[in-house]
């Protein structure tokens, strides 16, 4: 069975779970605009006419495509019914659905998780428009739930590639702190972890530009930020912040090395201090992952902890989901800010993969974050590869 006969069949289960009749992923030509959803209905195909992917709790997996793409899509083995059209969607569609008799019509719309939320507002305004005088104009509801779980509940395929990709990872982190010279620059370092990346056959989890981040010192900009011209110097700690993509499933993960003085044999008290603050978060967040508990409860562990040893708080959520993506949606591990509306309340499930990743300053030193990847399990949270536990030291 293929990944994406996997997931479909998956989404059937998480329909009959949710009493949700339909799920309709409804989009126009998708090399302008692709719904997220479509990588788990179709893989990387395109679509270049209006489509509709329908799969209902009963089991049905109906196509409503274009007549010249029907060949590809019946390669794929996905769907059991595959209708072709060369002038119009809208009559076979309000056809179908009619068939279908559904109550509740699930189609891709969220106020929380980006990647539920592919259906346009034109092709809304479509899909209203060719269901009018329809009873089923009024049975749309947002499929933020459906595909909140879909893409949460890793299948073993989809686990073992974050695994991988994790292992890849550690492997590139091990022989960057081997390559690490003083005076190299953040960019020297960057280039090679993308040349090591290219050597193992893997993708970045993001965009080259900023994967990795490597921030040397107390000076260089900790964030969405690439590398810069900043030297390596003895006394800096230096902050990586790195993910993979290995068959399209990703790491991402933040480590620390300090490149030591001339003299020293250890980090600074400061710097270990810190780093103590920092996997005493991570690994009390970790054992409060229970599944049913909600994402907000674990940031406030990791946030208190931080605070209370009298560091500022960190300014973004504990952790997110991960998976096709480095930051895939649906429950958060986050502050009940605005900018995460209801994302923090969403409840833990089995097989989703997080990332816990709190971090701190220390002042004249640069920058300490962990970022380590958990995935939930009936017993709790497990970590995916080995987290650090010690801070790396660089000789230079």
């Amino acid at each position: 069975m293929t990944l994406i006969q996997e997931k479909v069949n998956q989404a059937i289960e998480i329909l009959k779970e949710q009493q949700t009749d339909m799920w309709l992923t409804f989009v126009r030509e998708t090399s302008g605009v692709r719904d997220p959803a479509l990588d788990l209905l179709i893989g990387a195909n395109d679509l270049t006419w209006p489509s509709a992917l329908i799969v209902t709790r009963k089991g049905e997996k109906i196509a409503i495509i274009g007549n010249l793409e029907k060949d590809a899509l019946q390669r794929l083995n996905v769907f059991d019914e595959i209708l072709g059209y060369d002038t119009a969607v809208s009559e076979l569609l309000r056809t179908t659905i009619t068939r279908l008799n559904p109550d509740r019509i699930a189609v891709n719309t969220s106020r929380n998780n980006v990647h539920a939320d592919g259906l346009t507002h034109a092709m809304y305004e479509f899909l209203k428009e060719y269901l009018a005088g329809t009873p089923y104009a009024d049975r749309l509801v947002s499929a933020e739930p459906i595909i909140n779980s879909l893409r949460g509940r890793k299948t073993p395929t989809e686990l073992a590639r974050i695994r991988k990709a994790v292992e890849i990872t550690g492997e590139i982190f091990k022989k960057t702190y081997a390559f690490i010279k003083v005076g190299m620059t953040e960019i020297e370092v960057g280039e090679y972890m993308h040349k090591l990346a290219n050597e193992y056959g893997v993708g970045l989890a993001w965009p080259a530009e900023n994967c990795p981040a490597v921030n040397s010192g107390p000076n260089s900009p900790v964030g969405h930020n690439g590398p810069t011209d900043i030297k390596i110097e003895r006394g800096h700690i230096i902050h990586f912040d790195f993910g993979v993509k290995y068959e399209d499933y990703c790491s991402d993960i933040q480590h620390v090395c300090y490149v030591l003085r001339e003299g020293e044999t250890e980090a600074p008290l400061e710097i270990q201090r810190g780093f103590i603050t920092l996997r005493t978060a991570v690994e009390k967040s970790r054992e409060a992952m229970k599944v049913g508990v909600t994402g907000n409860s674990i940031d406030t562990i990791s946030r208190e902890i931080v605070t209370d040893s009298g560091y500022p708080e960190y300014p973004y959520a504990l952790g997110h989901q991960l998976g096709r993506v480095a930051h895939d949606g649906g429950a958060l591990l986050g502050p009940l800010w605005e900018k995460y509306g209801d994302s923090p309340n969403q409840k833990l499930e089995v097989g989703q993969v997080f990332t816990i990743e709190p971090g701190l300053a220390i002042p004249g030193y640069g920058y300490l974050g962990l970022e380590e990847d958990v995935v939930i399990t009936a017993k709790g949270a497990e970590y995916i590869g080995e987290p650090q536990r010690e801070i790396i030291l660089i000789k230079g």
